[in-house]
């Protein structure tokens, strides 16, 4: 029976609809096997990255780090430009990505770590512990990926995408949404936190699902950087929402 995993919308920004189907018809040429997109290929790179990211977080987590931090920003926020619209320069790009956002996060995570002893750890342990469970999950059976499903996360990132958007232009006003704020304890802002948490993993889902339709048509072996990237995208923003919840966690004692 013919998939449609394609004709699905993500919620992740660097996995739309045609990503893997554009991809797939620029492919010219006879196939040879060992020149497509394969899952395993994919997990190889994603964990790759996730070694680049570590280790450059590693690098920039001191005190110091700021010159580092804008610098890992401006170069993340361009190879993931490139990436996006030039998804065949993905083997340089993606690996790329990793180190600029490690020097980004690294600089983050020292505040945080700064603030309350152990967050940081806890937070790389809860988000690699949510990238296996789901995986498993997912490979199982235990979750799919249906056009509803998709169709309810997509909605469901979107408007948490608007929530940070009219915060940040509130926040030129002098104000801004109290939910936001890490050092905010109350329920309502932890729920929220635990609502973007919850939206955020089960993007992962809808990752993985792309990654195995491209795996399934053959996409070109470039794209396996690219399903990289694209589970790298929702790692971080999923990792920095569990900053900021076990950051609220902790402003209650």
């Amino acid at each position: 029976m013919r998939r449609s995993h394609l004709s699905y919308r993500s919620g992740n920004p660097a996995l739309s609809s045609k990503t893997f189907e554009n991809a797939i018809r620029t492919n010219r040429g006879p196939i040879i096997k060992d020149d497509v997109m394969t899952i395993k290929g994919t997990v190889d790179k994603t964990a790759i990255c996730l070694v680049l990211l570590i280790s450059a977080g590693y690098f920039s987590f001191e005190e110091n780090s700021t010159t580092l931090m804008i610098g890992g920003f401006i170069g993340g926020l361009i190879m993931l430009i490139v990436t996006i619209f030039k998804k065949h320069l993905s083997p340089i790009t993606v690996p790329l990505y990793a180190l600029f956002q490690g020097l980004l996060l690294g600089g983050i995570s020292f505040m945080y770590g700064q603030l309350y002893d152990g967050i940081v750890f806890n937070a790389i342990m809860i988000t690699l512990s949510i990238l296996i469970s789901l995986l498993f999950a997912y490979r199982s059976g235990i979750i799919k990926a249906t056009e509803n499903f998709k169709l309810g996360v997509f909605a469901a990132t979107g408007g948490i995408v608007l929530v940070y958007i009219f915060s940040f232009i509130a926040s030129f006003f002098g104000a801004g949404f109290s939910i936001m704020n890490p050092s905010n304890g109350s329920l309502l802002s932890i729920g929220f936190s635990l609502l973007v948490i919850v939206i955020a993993s089960l993007n992962l889902v809808l990752d993985f699902d792309f990654i195995e339709e491209g795996a399934e048509k053959g996409a070109p072996k470039y794209m396996e950087w690219y399903g990289a990237f694209g589970l790298l995208v929702t790692l971080i923003w999923l990792y920095l929402e569990i900053l900021r919840f076990l950051a609220k966690l902790n402003s209650r004692k």
